[in-house]
């Protein structure tokens, strides 16, 4: 199901975010009616906006957008806002100044899913604090990492330092039991955010070298759609399946209240 400004979208709608493939977006878990960190994707969007097409998102009507097309949906669902403009031109990107707002519903898997195993490629996303709609880099690197035996791609900076998923959030667990969120050119996600809000465990965010994860006792990848879910590899280093730490993560942002809609 999907509206475009709080109406039934058509064809016609979607055409112009298909061949251009310019905007913006931030994907959601409701439950029951309730989302963790509401607010933030909401924060997302408006921040967003302003960098992509230069103008102020109306955060009230967006959120009346979403909630028109929740209503009367029960249970776990996935929901996507993504911000564009119908009439965009090619040629002059700079005239588009007018966002619609798109918002979809779809079915939300089972939360946390199995562990992942991960290659590492040297990439960085482009404006990697926006999460765009340009996500063909990171699906042709998930795409070659899979081809070579792996789950998904993480991806490291020219210097060396480990910055994110091909989706999500990485984020690391020493031998003392700190979190390690690594510093890099990453999307804030907002389950990494919510976690960095809590008071326990002990986290700090620094710069993980390629060279440095071998020492880590644990991995994992956060994002809404998954949760706190543990990485079991990452290249050839392996990592437990069971980490203390993990388990007080996932249990941590299992007890975050959602908001209401």
């Amino acid at each position: 199901m999907a509206e475009l400004n709080g109406k039934p979208v058509t064809l016609d709608d979607l055409q112009n975010l298909a061949l251009t493939n310019y905007g913006h977006f931030t994907s959601m878990r409701m439950e029951n009616g309730t989302i963790r960190g509401l607010s933030l994707h909401l924060d997302r969007l408006v921040r967003d906006c302003r960098i992509v097409f230069g103008v102020e998102l109306d955060r009230q009507k967006t959120l009346e957008y979403i909630r028109k097309a929740a209503e009367g949906v029960p249970g776990v669902a996935g929901l996507r806002v993504t911000v564009f403009d119908p009439a965009l031109d090619m040629g002059h990107p700079s005239d588009a100044k007018t966002p619609h707002v798109l918002v979809n519903l779809r079915p939300a898997g089972a939360m946390p899913p199995p562990p992942l195993a991960a290659k590492t490629f040297t990439f960085t996303r482009d404006n990697a604090e926006v999460k765009h709609v340009g996500l063909y880099p990171q699906l042709k690197l998930r795409r070659d990492a899979q081809l070579a035996g792996f789950d998904d791609a993480v991806f490291v900076e020219p210097d060396g330092r480990v910055s994110e998923g091909g989706t999500w959030n990485l984020g690391f667990v020493d031998q003392e039991g700190t979190v390690i969120w690594p510093e890099a050119p990453v999307l804030p996600g907002t389950t990494m955010l919510l976690l960095q809000d809590l008071d326990a465990p002990k986290q700090v965010t620094a710069p993980v070298q390629l060279s440095d994860v071998s020492s880590m006792a644990a991995a994992f990848a956060t994002n809404v759609t998954i949760g706190v879910r543990t990485v079991s590899a990452l290249d050839d280093v392996r990592f437990p399946q069971d980490h203390p730490v993990l388990a007080e993560l996932r249990d941590a942002y299992a007890g975050i209240p959602g908001e209401r809609l």
